[in-house]
């Protein structure tokens, strides 16, 4: 693909933006994520790619759902696939600098091939759309109960015990070679990782096999009549969807070190599809800003020591639902940009998908 082909996806009208004061502003918003760290300490900086790392969670529930029409409750569970794959394997290969490397890339594989394994029984035994959320809520919930048996001593793969619902810790930091990345090498790290994830969505979004997806999502039937595998698509998106929920969970467990159960159980898996719906579900750029301001807020009130989390996202998700259906930042954007947007068509097959 050539550069102005590229230009020119980046450039769609799927996604927020395509004035050139956009792009200025973009690239404004980028500098100062950039220097951002040469202002603050190395505690704070960490602070701030924890905002940042769920951004590939939430991107990929857009992909599925608000440009695939499939809503899933289980995109935690391979958050916390991915993170406890890399805790195995990083931790039997602290002896080898790989290790890190090869869990990354083991996370990400294995999150996909759990995605399609599960995805092919739900798309191709054609489970009906309202009920894929139910299904995908209680494997997350299964994944979460296996996980908390998993305390005693016999539960270890390795040198690595899995810890129950205390958890597995002294997880590694990614490194390569002798470089580790933790405080202003992780923030750079995780604001790497989520540029490119939020620009490969965004040029896929914009591209022919984006213009399927949402005619998928508008109207399955007519897409299958036009030649069109829409179980294909479906797969596929959602196998993506896994990998950067698995991305996300690689990202938290570098952070922090560690993973618990907790974090595949009820209130997580709510809480990205309230950071997408809040964005806008069909607007990958307004569902990356929810997602850091919506972090940023649920971080700043667990530091002050109130529970008021769980009440402000419960009553964004109820001021979204009845006032906001197309979410609040993609609203806003909206209306600082009035343009009225044209019923999805479907592209004409270049011959059988």
């Amino acid at each position: 693909m050539t550069g102005m082909g590229i230009w020119r996806l980046l450039n769609g009208e799927e996604d927020i933006g395509q004035s050139p004061r956009f792009w200025l502003g973009a690239g404004a918003v980028l500098l100062a994520l950039l220097l951002l760290p040469f202002y603050q300490t190395e505690f704070q900086a960490s602070n701030a790619a924890y905002y940042l790392l769920n951004i590939p969670l939430a991107l990929g529930l857009s992909m599925l759902w608000g440009y695939g029409g499939i809503l899933s409750f289980g995109q935690v569970a391979y958050f916390g696939i991915a993170g406890y794959t890399y805790g195995v394997i990083a931790g039997n290969l602290s002896a080898t600098s790989l290790g890190p490397l090869i869990g990354m890339v083991g996370g990400i594989v294995c999150c996909a091939i759990v995605g399609a394994i599960f995805g092919y029984f739900v798309f191709f035994g054609r489970v009906q759309n309202w009920i894929i959320p139910i299904l995908t809520l209680v494997f997350t919930l299964l994944l979460e109960t296996f996980l908390g048996q998993t305390a005693g001593y016999q539960w270890r793969i390795g040198t690595v015990q899995l810890g129950g619902y205390n958890g597995m810790t002294s997880i590694p930091s990614f490194q390569i070679g002798d470089r580790v990345f933790q405080g202003y090498w992780f923030y750079f790290f995780t604001l790497g990782l989520t540029l490119s994830a939020y620009v490969c969505c965004r040029l896929l979004v914009n591209s022919h096999y984006g213009k399927v997806l949402i005619a998928v999502r508008e109207d399955v039937l007519r897409t299958e009549m036009l030649g069109y595998d829409i179980r294909v698509h479906q797969l596929t998106v959602f196998v993506l969807a896994a990998a950067l929920a698995g991305l996300s969970g690689l990202l938290y467990v570098q952070w922090g070190n560690y993973i618990t159960p907790s974090q595949v159980g009820l209130v997580p898996a709510a809480l990205p599809v309230i950071w997408v719906a809040v964005g806008g579900r069909d607007r990958l750029l307004a569902v990356a800003i929810a997602t850091y301001l919506l972090n940023w807020i649920n971080y700043a009130l667990s530091e002050a020591g109130n529970e008021y989390a769980p009440v402000i996202m419960g009553t964004l998700l109820l001021a979204v639902m009845l006032f906001f259906p197309r979410g609040i930042i993609a609203a806003i954007a909206e209306l600082r940009r009035p343009k009225s947007r044209a019923a999805a068509t479907v592209p004409a097959p270049d011959g059988p998908k």
